[in-house]
């Protein structure tokens, strides 16, 4: 089994096509492909996107490690974590009266409780990569981080600002992964931009609906 398992991996790390005068790997591009398709099943509100998020981020954790993204690979840890807890969300969570997830905005103060979030966890992050790891982009790589832990959970409790959360990872991501020569996930983080613009708006339409139908 542990051959297989080698044999597997050794060919994931073979070169799929070179973009712009840098490898891209098999694994690279298995992932990207995984990553895309949970997107698009997030933007039309399919539950089957969490499991394509299980298997997109522990390809991009092994992908991150080898480039020194260490804030970025464990974060696809926590991703796997959250994502089952997401799609548990999806099937069978509720909200505070008892009714079923549906698309909303953040109740009361929670856009200033958001952004206080990803205030703390910036830094935090940012001093843990600094300190303890050899990454030569701590705060940088740190900012997607924290953010991204903030846009899960919106994610996985249907709130319309998660799509706010993963624009803003995805605009700094580009610059970092255009730096570190991942060329095909910098073009698919650009793509994300779009895709998070247009799942804002089909979220935020969605609730107008649902705010109609009620």
């Amino acid at each position: 089994m542990t051959d297989v398992w080698n044999t597997l991996w050794a060919l994931a790390e073979q070169t799929a096509f070179t973009l712009w005068g840098a490898p891209t790997t098999w694994l690279e591009l298995v992932a990207v492909v995984l990553a895309l398709a949970m997107v698009l099943c997030n933007i039309r509100e399919i539950h089957w996107g969490w499991p394509l998020a299980i298997l997109s981020s522990l390809l991009y954790g092994e992908l991150f490690w080898r480039n020194r993204l260490y804030g970025d690979a464990a974060l696809q840890g926590v991703f796997v974590v959250l994502a089952f807890w997401g799609w548990w969300q999806w099937l069978r969570g509720h909200r505070a009266g008892g009714s079923s997830l549906h698309v909303q905005y953040l109740p009361g103060m929670g856009a200033l409780k958001t952004l206080a979030a990803c205030a703390v966890l910036w830094p935090v992050t940012g001093l843990i990569l600094q300190n303890f790891t050899n990454t030569d982009v701590p705060w940088w790589d740190a900012f997607p981080t924290a953010v991204s832990l903030v846009g899960q959970y919106l994610l996985g409790r249907k709130y319309i600002e998660n799509w706010l959360a993963w624009i803003a990872v995805n605009t700094v991501s580009v610059g970092l992964f255009a730096y570190k020569g991942l060329w095909l996930t910098a073009v698919l983080y650009t793509l994300f931009i779009v895709l998070s613009v247009a799942g804002w708006r089909a979220w935020r339409d969605r609730a107008v609906q649902q705010g109609a139908a009620a």
